[in-house]
């Protein structure tokens, strides 16, 4: 290679650098021209309508934009997804819930997308509780599998439907304790809660943060969280885990967040991935919410947030198989069983 010809390569190689670096600077640097929707695809009230309200005033003062909050409940969160997915790909709509719910859509059918095809913002974990109406007989969770086993079929657990956390929880506790139970599915966790609250239904598997200010008003009794320590709430004595009953039982780290179609412009995402890291990690009101509700405060994005995420994912997966409820095999879509 002459000198000439060298020289031209390490410039090529300069110009082709500082570009490089360029765009990298550019797609840090997303301005949102319009207000930006993050669909809630459940009712209001619930676990996730909470979190993303606190979530949607830390972004606006991040990204200097409106951020609107849209409920859009039904067929267990895929519907409100389904818009998501389907909107222009041009990072204004997002959609949120739980990890394990946007991971298994396409294993019960429900919507044809994996966990791969969405950017990943977590930023709560919460954990399902077994509760009960004040004045239910059942003192302890003991008691409440003692007449599941008597009355199979019958006792009846709100929830917010197939998909739902809620609904992970009753599937896991039945077939953890080798019972069977009567599901009656709500649009919400709040609405399966306060069937719960008003006698409709018998017991609730819902998340705690959707239970926390019956309980504490004494309108619902825990039995136990299905985690395998103590869930520990200001104002609330702790509420005993599932593994004090039943010393087997698998328990997973349910995370919470946003979720951001792949296909979105590359600035779009980098931006979300600086604000979580500066603002959202170090979020005063998120961390003050986690401690009020007994959420587990964890924000995460990028490949972190799915490895954290995978063990709920792939144990609802297979819940939703091993239930009969799933339409596609879960190791079909990556998903192997644990």
């Amino acid at each position: 290679m002459t000198t000439l010809t060298l020289r031209a390569a390490l410039a090529g190689l300069v110009l082709g650098t500082t570009a490089l670096i360029a765009v990298s600077a550019q797609a840090q640097d997303w301005k949102p021209t319009k207000p930006i929707t993050v669909i809630v695809p459940w009712a209001a009230g619930g676990s996730t309508d909470q979190v993303i309200r606190v979530t949607a005033s830390e972004l606006e003062a991040a990204l200097g934009q409106k951020v609107v909050v849209v409920n859009q409940p039904g067929a267990s969160g895929s519907i409100g997804s389904k818009t998501a997915w389907e909107a222009p790909k041009d990072g204004y709509t997002w959609t949120s819930g739980a990890a394990k719910d946007i991971g298994t859509y396409a294993v019960s059918g429900l919507l044809d997308t994996k966990m791969d095809d969405w950017s990943f913002y977590l930023t709560v974990a919460n954990q399902s509780v077994v509760s009960v109406n004040a004045n239910s007989p059942y003192k302890t969770l003991a008691d409440l599998l003692a007449a599941m086993k008597a009355k199979p079929n019958s006792i009846t657990i709100a929830t917010a439907g197939v998909n739902s956390s809620g609904h992970f929880g009753s599937e896991a506790l039945a077939r953890g304790a080798g019972v069977t139970y009567k599901h009656v599915s709500y649009d919400g966790g709040n609405p399966a809660v306060i069937s719960t609250v008003s006698g409709e239904t018998e017991v609730t598997t819902q998340l705690g943060v959707e239970q926390v200010e019956m309980i504490r008003a004494k309108r619902l009794r825990p039995l136990a969280v299905l985690a395998s320590k103590p869930l520990e709430v200001d104002g609330i004595p702790a509420i005993e885990p599932v593994t004090k009953t039943l010393p087997n039982f698998r328990t997973e780290t349910n995370y919470f967040g946003i979720f951001v179609p792949k296909g979105v412009p590359a600035e779009v995402t980098a931006t979300l991935d600086k604000v979580w890291k500066e603002k959202i990690a170090n979020s005063a009101a998120l961390k003050k919410y986690s401690t009020d509700k007994g959420a587990l405060f964890d924000p995460s994005y990028g490949d972190a947030a799915k490895k954290a995420a995978f063990p709920a994912i792939q144990g609802a997966a297979w819940i939703l198989q091993e239930g009969g409820k799933a339409k596609v095999s879960p190791d079909t879509l990556g998903i192997p069983k644990p």
